[in-house]
This record gives structure tokens, C-alpha cells and sequence, in this order.
């Protein structure tokens, strides 16, 4: 199964939306709060080369945020896991 990691901040909807998008999906993901834990802000945009949240990484290759991964799913870049939602 793909490793999915998201980072995120408490107040951002379209956080909430990329959550509930992966989770639709079928995917597990570790979320990573950017805002609960400042350090975390540096090591994304190390990661990312981006400042905005969410951030999606999928086997550490970055997806981008919310419109990506929408993307991502919609065009069929990024398939389900086995048992998860199509």
C-alpha cells in the first residue's frame, strides 16, 4: 500500500477537504499539523519547495494540494488501494 502523507493546519478547509478525498478513496494517510507543530513548516517546504497547506506526498513523491490530488484521483494518476472506493 502506497504511504500517503498529508501536511495540514487546523483552520484550513481545504485540508479537511483532502482528508475526507483520501479517505473516500480508501487511503490511509499520516497526517503531519504544520500549526501544532511549527518545525513541521520547515521540513514541508524542504520537502515540497512549497509554503501552502495541504501538502500531499504519496511514497514521498509530492502531489501537491487539494486541486492535485483531486486531479490525481480523477484522471487515474493515483488509483484506490485494493478494497478501497473507486
Amino acid at each position: 500500500m502506497a504511504k500517503v502523507e498529508i501536511y495540514t493546519n487546523g483552520s484550513c478547509a481545504y485540508c479537511v477537504a483532502a482528508k475526507t478525498l483520501l479517505k473516500q478513496h480508501g487511503f490511509d494517510y499520516s497526517e503531519i499539523r504544520v500549526d501544532a507543530e511549527p518545525a513541521q513548516l520547515q521540513a514541508m517546504v524542504e520537502r515540497t519547495q512549497r509554503r501552502s497547506v495541504p501538502q500531499v506526498l504519496i511514497d514521498g513523491q509530492v502531489i501537491g494540494g487539494y486541486e492535485e490530488l483531486a486531479e490525481a484521483i480523477r484522471d487515474g494518476r493515483l488509483a484506490p488501494p485494493a478494497g478501497g472506493a473507486a
